[in-house]
């Protein structure tokens, strides 16, 4: 190496644990014309001390380093031989991390019964510091091979989609095995079949629409998924619904198996987003809960406005006359009766016929 190259670093991309020790050495080839004393290391960009330095010989310049850390970069941590004008000699890459965790928490679920996504958490501690390659394997329970997963991140970083070539009526073993540069670690074997993890794409053809003139409810329809028309299975429905200007959901759980349901004690004259999604269970007989579908796309609506609380125009001039007559005409009647020998008429005494009017009027009412 050293009749090619300027310069070798030994170990040359060494895998550490985190917390190890290291002690690296750089040799200049003769042909370089440089000592020793000519070189320096750096870590990432960053120089080393002078004090971490050691001569082994005329031309060989190590380096210790201690209690080291995870690397920084996934393709591992740049450990650089440099020459006194700051020229690169040679680099090494440092893999300082952790072997993977067992990973935990699979769960799958089918679409429509056509195939199968699994996702999975990588372990309690989860980072490693180091590349780690996750293979989801799975095969029939009672015979068959090991078949491996090939489309992966398909529903986040830690999952996998298998899209056909699946079998019902007889449960999968499904395990998740993890390898980086420091071991490998393998999940538990989950056993499934595919009819207990049917989920559905999201009720289609949601309609909501008014009731009538009632301000204050909605009508919401829908269909069932079609994509599930020829299984025999049930279906559990739930409704979200929010106001326009708000962010808070309020969910309608006991909707059950009909396709169409009423909302009440909504605010008149009010615009809500509404949204449906589906439950399959029982497919086939399969005693498992299902897996509730995605919402679907919201949709909105409005409330009739009330016309009590609507703000209406002024009455027009006519109407105003005709109601101010008839007030002042009650008015003077109250006076004649209860304001013997009175000579001064003031908006108090007005006031207080008001007063006198509005009890009358409640008075009647509760009759």
């Amino acid at each position: 190496s050293l009749a090619a190259d300027p310069a070798v670093i030994s170990p040359q991309d060494p895998t550490l644990l985190i917390g190890s020790s290291l002690v690296a050495t750089c040799t200049v080839s003769p042909d370089s014309h440089l000592k020793a004393e000519d070189l320096y290391w750096t870590l990432n960009g960053r120089r080393l001390p002078a004090t971490s330095y050691t001569a082994l010989s005329p031309t060989t310049l190590s380096v210790a380093l201690s209690h080291l850390n995870g690397s920084k970069q996934q393709s591992g941590d740049n450990l650089v031989c440099h020459s006194r004008d700051g020229g690169i000699l040679a680099g090494s890459c440092l893999y300082v991390g952790l072997p993977p965790e067992k990973p935990v928490n699979i769960t799958c679920w089918s679409k429509n019964m056509k195939d199968l996504t699994c996702k999975w958490a990588p372990g309690t501690e989860g980072e490693t510091f180091l590349p780690t390659n996750y293979t989801l394997k799975y095969k029939l329970r009672w015979y068959g091979r090991d078949n491996t997963c090939q489309e992966y991140h398909t529903a986040g970083p830690y999952s996998c989609h298998i899209p056909k070539d699946l079998a019902l009526f007889t449960p999968y073993e499904i395990w998740v095995e993890a390898s980086n540069r420091l071991g490998v670690a393998v999940s538990d074997v989950v056993m499934l079949d595919i009819l207990d993890v049917v989920t559905t794409d999201p009720p289609p053809d949601v309609h909501v629409s008014r009731v009538g003139d009632l301000e204050d409810q909605l009508s919401v329809r829908w269909s069932s998924p079609p994509a599930l028309k020829d299984f025999l299975f049930q279906a559990k429905y739930q409704i979200q619904y929010r106001v326009e200007d708000s962010s808070e959901w309020k969910v309608v759980d006991d909707v059950g198996n009909q396709t169409s349901c009423r909302l009440a004690g909504l605010r008149p004259g009010t615009v809500y987003f509404v949204q449906v999604r589906c439950n399959p269970y029982g497919i086939y007989g399969s005693k498992k809960a299902g897996i509730w579908s995605d919402w679907s796309n919201p949709t909105a609506a409005s409330t009739p406005r009330s016309e009590r609380a609507a703000g209406g125009c002024d009455p027009k001039g006519g109407e105003q006359n005709t109601t101010l007559r008839r007030e002042l005409k009650q008015f003077f009647g109250w006076v004649k009766k209860h304001a013997y020998g009175c000579s001064n008429l003031g908006i108090k005494l007005y006031d207080q016929w008001r007063v006198w009017l509005q009890k009358s009027h409640k008075t009647r009412n509760q009759v």
